[in-house]
């Protein structure tokens, strides 16, 4: 009996087989077909699985040959096993490399911030804070990240309007990417660390205390830069006062 061609079977309205259930579809006895619903049926083959969803069977009834059925398959797909299992890899990398940057470039940070708030007169911190090392390294990373994060809907992300310009939805999918949010938090410590320096600066050349304002560059940027100006401000009248009362 081989059901890949055809077989014979006496003339009958309803087959039970490995407990799926054949009914005909129409009444005419010289040409009925059958419904087989193949729910599960999975071949693993060369590292492939082999899936067959569904098939049709086909009567027919002859004087010579009797009742003659015959399966076609509905559906028949080749799902590569080891495809998957190169995609699965593929993100699970994905995602430590995004994991490691994002910690590495926190951590890489940290010292020069450390030496700006605990010692500001420091010549180590003076020499540390006229490297451009940091942002080299940081930069090169930030590259690298925003080149394995990059896809073709990218631009379409972020210039998402019919003015090209960014748009909130389009710009929270894009950071659903672990990659692209690694990158992103990246180009984030480059530009705050870039600014505490320049803070930092700032408050040696004018005598300024800075640092409650290199303290909030850290993770809050803006209002360390806003920290910076009230404070200077208040420094320069508060020595304006003071010269005034000498004379």
């Amino acid at each position: 009996m081989a059901l890949s061609s055809s077989f014979s079977l006496p003339s009958i309205s309803k087959i039970d087989h490995a407990k799926k259930t054949l009914r005909p579809r129409s009444n005419d006895r010289s040409k009925q077909m059958f419904d087989f619903p193949l729910t599960s049926s999975k071949t693993e083959l060369f590292g492939h699985q082999l899936v067959t969803v569904g098939a049709h069977l086909h009567k027919s009834w002859s004087f010579l040959g009797g009742s003659r059925v015959t399966m076609r398959p509905r559906h028949e797909s080749i799902v590569p096993l080891r495809k998957i299992s190169q995609v699965y890899t593929s993100w699970l990398a994905s995602s430590q490399i995004a994991s490691t940057a994002f910690t590495f470039g926190t951590a890489s940070v940290l010292p020069f911030y450390a030496l700006m708030v605990l010692a500001p007169k420091a010549e180590l911190t003076k020499i540390s804070m006229e490297s451009s090392i940091p942002y080299i390294v940081l930069g090169v990373l930030y590259a690298y990240l925003l080149y394995l994060s990059w896809t073709p809907e990218t631009l379409q992300l972020i210039f998402a309007s019919k003015y090209w310009l960014p748009e909130l939805p389009g710009i929270g999918r894009m950071f659903l990417n672990e990659m692209t949010l690694a990158s992103a938090w990246i180009h984030l410590l480059v530009v705050d660390l870039f600014a505490a320096r320049q803070v930092f600066r700032d408050g040696l050349d004018n005598k300024i205390e800075t640092r409650h304002s290199v303290s909030l560059c850290l993770f809050f940027c803006p209002v360390g830069i806003v920290t910076h100006v009230i404070t200077k401000a208040l420094t320069k009248n508060a020595g304006s006062s003071s010269t005034r009362n000498m004379h």
